[in-house]
């Protein structure tokens, strides 16, 4: 599937010159005492997140500008230290904030790959046209992704190409799948 950026991606609607952002890590608890916290990234590769110079931080329902001072990877994941966090109790009040950009910061993707921002709300239909729910999030499993599906039932597919999914339009927010809809 390539790229992927998070399902939570916020869409700033308040006028139309505000860029569309998309969320593309999250901030975890504080690590240490000296203002280092976890941060978890939803792009593929995922250091790929400190390539940006500058990130959107969601604080207080409003969107901060960030810079990383330093990162090391960390278990699974990734700590950092953001510009100005001096201590363990600035770190927390970061916790659980998701990071962003604005989408024309974020390469343009190959034909057959796509943002699970661009699959979250599209339409999924059979072969048939029968509508079998709206992408509700995404999910990565290690084997390929799935998408979650809301509608008259929660359904999970998973976002095989060629096999499952046979067409994606994102401009009309619809994906097209091989898919029973008894399954």
């Amino acid at each position: 599937m390539g790229p992927n950026a998070h399902s939570d991606a916020r869409d700033n609607d308040a006028d139309d010159d505000t860029p569309e952002l998309v969320v593309i890590g999250r901030i975890g608890s504080a690590y240490g005492i000296r203002g280092w916290n976890h941060v978890r990234s939803f792009l593929e590769p995922a250091k790929t997140l400190f390539e940006y110079d500058q990130w959107l931080i969601a604080a207080k329902d409003e969107w901060e500008v960030a810079s990383v001072e330093q990162f090391r990877p960390h278990n699974t994941g990734f700590v950092a230290l953001l510009k100005g966090c001096t201590d363990r109790d600035v770190a927390q009040t970061y916790a659980g904030s998701d990071i962003a950009l604005p989408r024309d910061a974020l390469p343009h993707t190959d034909d057959g790959e796509y943002y699970w921002h661009d699959l979250v709300g599209a339409t999924v239909q059979t072969r048939t046209g029968e509508v079998l729910g709206i992408v509700d999030s995404m999910m990565e499993t290690g084997a390929n992704d799935v998408m979650v599906l809301s509608g008259e039932r929660e359904r999970l597919i998973p976002f095989i190409a060629e096999q499952v999914v046979l067409e994606v339009d994102t401009n009309a927010k619809r994906i097209v799948v091989d898919w029973h809809p008894e399954d």
